[in-house]
């Protein structure tokens, strides 16, 4: 058997960022062909090439990408290639060996959509063929130059059983289509702009298209079309009106209107992501667009406004302007994602969306930045390229983009834009592209600034603050640095935009004028961090201020100040920045809860300081808080968070001391939470609107809060809002609380539950979740159990992430229990897993990615399991990349 080494002797070749060269070739037509079955799908291919005149190029060879092909034939300007005039390599490439500098090849392949459990290229999804071509699927399909600078023009012909697959999809606009005798039929579809391979789809079944129109600025008429299987056809209306939001946002905030006749969106039920923004035809998971009050929760629709707006700002962000090569991905995907989380704000709570935002980073960016997977915004190099759909590249992509916006300011900002898309609209570019657009249009230098896309790591800033109430100065000193991370042992100092306010003892805030200033400019203001140590005075500031810093997260860093219990409640309660309100609460929890912590494993007995009692209290007492903004200020910092504040994880004890902090508050406000509870109750028809979700979430929380007293009341109102629910959200929240104590009711209402919705395989994978997430001691046995369930698929990406991955993910607990069986549990799937769907697998293994952080014994229990999935036979290069890290 090999060993790790050797594994590591023969490891996979990293692709790097330095060694990128354009193409010899470029292919500006593509023709294809499909004779769509399921077992065997013919497909041709008919090209127009040119070699690049612009690059040295002695080479007559034309290189192509294939995965899985079985070659047919290959015709050059019509005529047939013979063995002799072609090769095919031992890394799937085909090579055109006396490639002319001009010319037509047509290449024949088949391929087996059914057996494509990687759901990548072309793939059989519940009974109709659907594609996933990012990042390098299109190879799976034909052979092809399969890397976004290749950018072509498509025209796509389908033909298949009639009665089998009566819809037949492709990009672009449709030109003909027709009835053969036999039963067959076709539908030939053009795709005017030039696009790259990864943007190609196509899909054939039987759907129902629900249909709506929407008028651009100019007055053309889009066709809007949503394809769903029948059963699903009353869970369209949601993502419709989300949609046509984001045509309307997009074209008010960035100018920009859809550019073909018809908008079409696909609902599938098998998908490895969440969606995918191919030109015109975006390809969605079905849970991320099919909602009904009945069977999705505020979460849901929330979430499926959010990524409609996104695939659909892609059409600008991505697809009229792509990406040069895959270290790019950021460029469109950070920018996009700043995009959607100013669409969601705009429509929904602001303050609220970017606490959201900034808990996903914190919680999942920062852990990456400082564990073996860190890398920069734009990496240096891949040995897969589907494992770098990461945080990093998404989240903390689109914090560089919202650092631009807050130099440059909301107009500037625009200006930088239109100059993006004005000079690169239907090219491939890269980072420095965006930036140079930036840069002209404002008339501003960022060299420094783009370190931010090429050093991995999260910045760390120390605050020291001095004041003279002699002269009304108060002294700002900050001192920058970021921790070393793999390849990357020094780094340079960060331009950082920090917005920052000082308030009073009554938390107004002071005006702001710098010592070399006339006159006070505001009351916030934003300072810009450019060297390792830098001081800022301002003068006339009449009594000791409390600082605001990083106010609504300005910058991805981390802020050391030392505060006082006393000064973070006084921010918590005074600050006039929502953010930094809730900000200042997170931080008076966590450092509340490490000192819980530490009396945990000193074996002392545990109390909660009255700062936070009262704290909360306050809070629930304050009739002028926006519930939304009430919830996200009673929740307390997870268990993954807080995970990352210690020096080494002791598990059982964050999760000891979290629980204990949560029954205490609980018992503690209970009256004021009941009557949270009994004011936020509504028996009206559901809304989906932000006054709803906001009375909704809270009466959630106060009900989750109440479950902890483990009196029988509280149990008796989860019962009862249980069983009276008109809407899936109260449902599900009160079945989640149920699920996590162990009385006599939990498990006769999960079966309920079941029995209930088994018919619905979305609202059966939020079953699945509930019970994978429980911290009861035997959930590990029962999610064994689950995976044998009639309703659990392997091959399905849905169940996989509800049951395994919501279980080693999103149960710390349990997953890291001390005899390692979590760690054994997530090993036998990744390794069961890697042969079927090599991305689902390698996004389950970082569960384990940063073991070295824990105590000693679990440190060798996930070392274990991590050299046990590195031997295994024909392991992929996506969980070989991750594991080897």
């Amino acid at each position: 058997m090999d060993t790790a080494k050797d594994k590591l002797d023969t490891a996979p070749r990293a692709i790097l960022l330095k060694n990128y060269t354009a193409p010899a070739y470029f292919i500006d037509s593509v023709d294809l062909h499909f004779e769509l079955d399921p077992e065997n799908t013919r497909v041709s291919n008919r090209m127009h090439v040119t070699r690049n005149a612009s690059i040295e190029n002695t080479s007559s060879e034309l290189e192509l990408d294939g995965c899985e092909l079985e070659l047919v034939s290959i015709h050059l300007n019509g005529k047939q290639l013979n063995d002799k005039q072609y090769r095919l390599s031992d890394d799937n490439k085909l090579l055109i060996l006396q490639a002319p500098d001009e010319f037509e090849l047509t290449i024949e392949t088949l391929i087996h959509p059914a057996s494509n459990t990687a759901l990548e290229g072309l793939y059989v999804s519940s009974g109709m063929f659907c594609t996933q071509c990012e990042a390098e699927g299109f190879r799976r399909i034909t052979y092809f130059q399969d890397r976004p600078d290749v950018m072509a023009r498509y025209t796509t012909t389908l033909v298949a059983d009639k009665t089998t697959y009566p819809i037949l999809l492709s990009n672009g606009n449709l030109i003909e289509q027709g009835v053969f005798d036999d039963g067959r039929h076709w539908a030939k579809w053009q795709d005017p702009f030039p696009k790259p391979s990864y943007l190609f789809a196509l899909v054939a079944g039987n759907l129902i298209c629900k249909q709506d129109n929407f008028t651009t600025a100019s007055g053309r008429s889009v066709d809007l079309h949503l394809y769903v299987e029948p059963v699903n056809q009353d869970k369209c209306d949601h993502a419709l009106a989300s949609l046509k939001q984001a045509m309307h946002w997009d074209e008010v905030t960035y100018g920009r209107e859809y550019d073909l006749d018809i908008f079409m969106i696909v609902a599938v039920n098998d998908f490895n992501m969440g969606a995918m923004e191919n030109k015109g035809l975006n390809i969605f998971n079905s849970a991320c667009v099919l909602a009904s009050p009945e069977t999705a929760t505020d979460a849901d629709f929330y979430t499926i406004q959010s990524i409609i707006g996104h695939e659909y700002f892609h059409n600008w962000s991505g697809n009229r302007v792509t990406c040069r090569d895959w270290f790019q991905l950021s460029l469109k995907e950070g920018f996009t994602v700043f995009r959607d989380q100013e669409f969601s704000a705009d429509l929904n709570s602001r303050p609220v969306k970017r606490i959201a935002d900034v808990n996903v980073l914190r919680t999942h960016q920062f852990a990456q930045d400082a564990g073996p997977m860190a890398h920069p915004v734009r990496p240096e190099s891949y040995i897969e390229i589907s494992n770098f759909y990461t945080v990093t590249i998404y989240n903390k992509g689109a914090e560089v983009v919202r650092m631009l916006h807050t130099l440059l300011g909301k107009e500037g900002f625009r200006k930088g834009t239109d100059l993006y898309f004005q000079r690169h609209d239907g090219q491939a570019v890269t980072t420095d592209d965006f930036v140079s657009a930036m840069e002209t249009a404002n008339e501003i230098d960022f060299s420094q600034f783009k370190r931010w896309y090429s050093q991995a790591g999260t910045p760390v800033i120390d605050v020291t603050e001095q004041y003279d109430d002699q002269k009304n100065i108060y002294t700002l000193t900050l001192q920058q640095h970021c921790p070393a991370t793999s390849g990357q042992a020094e780094k340079q100092a960060f331009h950082i935009p920090l917005s920052i306010a000082l308030l009073d003892n009554k938390g107004n805030p002071n005006p702001l004028q710098l010592d070399n200033e006339t006159s006070p400019t505001d009351t916030q203001r934003v300072i810009e961090l450019k060297n390792e140590n830098q001081e800022f005075i301002f003068t006339n500031i009449n009594q000791q201020p409390v600082l605001s810093i990083n106010r609504s997260f300005s910058a991805p860093v981390k802020v050391k100040q030392a505060r006082t219990h006393e000064t973070l409640a006084f921010l918590l309660a005074r600050d006039t920045n929502a953010f930094n309100r809730w900000d200042a609460g997170q931080e008076l929890c966590i450092a509340v809860l490490l000192e819980l912590i530490v009396a945990t494993q000193q074996g002392k007995s545990l109390a909660l300081t009255e700062t936070v009692s009262n704290a909360f209290a306050s809070l629930l007492e304050d009739n002028k808080l926006d519930p939304a903004l009430l919830v996200q200020m009673l929740t307390l910092p997870s268990e993954s968070y807080l995970a990352d504040q210690c020096e080494i994880v002791d598990i059982d004890a964050i999760h000891t001391a979290r629980e204990f902090m949560r029954k205490t508050l609980a018992t503690q406000l209970k009256d004021q939470l009941l009557a949270h509870y009994h004011r936020c109750c509504n028996t009206d028809d559901y809304h989906f609107d932000a006054d709803s979700m906001a009375n909704r979430s809270l009466k959630n929380l106060c009900l989750a809060y109440l479950m902890e007293t483990g009196d029988t009341f509280a149990q008796k109102l989860c019962l009862d809002q249980l069983h009276q629910a008109n809407n899936m959200t109260d449902s599900l929240t009160a079945l989640s609380t149920l699920a996590q104590h162990d009385i006599p009711e939990r498990n006769v209402e999960l079966e309920k539950f079941y029995t209930h919705w088994q018919q619905d395989p979305l609202v059966v994978d939020k079953w699945f979740s509930i019970q994978a997430s429980s911290r009861l001691p035997k959930t590990l046995k029962h999610v064994k159990s689950l995976l044998i369930h009639p309703a659990f698929a392997m091959t399905n990406p849905n169940n996989v992430r509800a049951v395994i991955g919501r279980f080693c993910h999103g149960n710390s607990v349990r997953f890291h229990a001390s005899d390692g069986s979590g760690y054994r549990f997530l090993a036998d799937q990744v390794i069961a897993l890697d042969s079927l769907n090599p991305q689902i697998s390698a996004r389950l293994v970082s569960a384990m990615s940063r073991w070295r952080r824990f105590d000693e014994k679990r440190q060798t229990l996930m070392q274990s399991e991590l050299e046990r999935i590195l031997k295994t036979e024909t392991l992929s290069k996506d969980v070989y990349e991750i594991v080897s890290k």
